[in-house]
């Protein structure tokens, strides 16, 4: 089979990459490698996850931008499957340049729709929970000592996938991810293609460079462990479910192995797996033997006092749930930090 992963060298494209090499299909990385240019930050080696697996099995690179239409058509040429994790990932970043994210994000996806439909490939989205947009802001919550939860009974199990999407602000972002949510969901209801679609909450794990803007489980474990001031915008109860990259990965997979010709599903930890910001740093100055160095700003525009993904749906259609508890994510993630610095002493991060 031949599957090609838009956006293959960064950290989720790379997981997928290589969990495809390891079955010996053939796996075709297309990456610009601009996720620093885009956010305007360094984060260390920007090939350093293409260097991860380059030297795998049936796995080749090809240089390109999800805004070359030619360039996509031609990386994607015989695809089976094309799993598309390129974007731009911050929120931040579209409240700045909402042109080039819509670019990237809405024309970027309906380019690479348009390789899948002419050679009928299967079609799996990385979305996102910013697709509910404030909406998620009219569920009532309680505040407790560390964190937010749901006041209201109907979201005991998280927010469900038909919540409702419009009606309400994003952000340019959100905006730009729910076009490619929606353009994925008719190319399989217009053209009949196998399409699937992951609204993902926050995915973490190993060989993850995090910042501010996004990635902020990561984030924290680096500015921890390097002495880097955290800032925490509002009073730090904000609570999301965290989802260590393994699960996800095992997620996309069972999808694209399945019978199932289309599915939206969201994808986080679900309400097993939660923490509030007060939560983490709290966990990582157990795991650590460090205090987080903190700062505290205003609340920020459209953040979610609670996100929690209800997973049912996913566990359900595909029989998948996470596996990997936060305590067991979180350390296998600081492990990895802590090796990377080691190995690293002066690593290229600028935050």
């Amino acid at each position: 089979m031949n599957i090609v992963v838009t956006g293959g060298a960064g950290f989720i494209g790379s997981r997928l990459a290589e969990s495809f090499s390891e079955d010996d299909f053939n796996v075709t990385v297309f990456d610009n490698f601009g996720r620093n240019a885009l956010l305007g930050k360094s984060l260390a080696d920007p090939f350093y996850n293409w260097k991860r697996i380059e030297r795998l099995p049936h796995v080749r690179l090809v240089k390109g931008d999800i805004r070359d239409r030619s360039s996509v058509f031609e990386a994607c040429r015989g695809a089976d499957v094309i799993v598309h994790t390129a974007a731009q990932v911050a929120v931040t970043t579209s409240l700045e340049d909402p042109v080039t994210d819509f670019e990237v994000n809405a024309l970027g996806t309906l380019n690479v729709l348009e390789a899948a439909r002419r050679n009928d490939s299967c079609f799996v989205l990385s979305s996102t929970n910013k697709v509910y947009g404030e909406r998620v802001n009219s569920i009532p919550v309680v505040e407790k000592q560390t964190r937010y939860e749901f006041a209201d009974p109907r979201f005991v199990e998280g927010v469900p996938e038909d919540f409702g999407v419009d009606l309400t602000g994003h952000t340019p972002y959100g905006c730009s991810k729910l076009l490619a949510d929606l353009y994925t969901q008719d190319y399989h209801h217009t053209y009949g293609l196998k399409t699937g679609v992951f609204r993902m909450s926050c995915i973490y794990g190993d060989h993850q460079f995090g910042v501010e803007d996004q990635g902020w489980v990561a984030w924290f474990t680096f500015a921890t462990l390097t002495n880097r001031p955290i800032t925490i915008y509002g009073d730090g109860k904000q609570v999301r479910d965290v989802l260590f990259v393994d699960d996800m990965v095992s997620a996309y997979r069972l999808f694209v192995s399945s019978n199932l010709k289309h599915g939206v599903y969201n994808l986080g930890g679900g309400p097993s797996n939660t923490l509030s910001l007060l939560e983490l740093l709290s966990l990582l100055k157990e795991l650590t033997g460090r205090s987080p160095m903190v700062n505290w700003a205003d609340w920020r525009r459209a953040d979610q006092k609670v996100y929690i993904s209800n997973i049912s749906k996913a566990r359900r259609e595909l029989g998948w749930q996470p596996k990997i508890g936060v305590r067991e994510g979180v350390s296998r993630l600081v492990e990895w930090v802590q090796e990377y610095l080691k190995q690293n002493q002066k690593p290229n991060l600028s935050f």
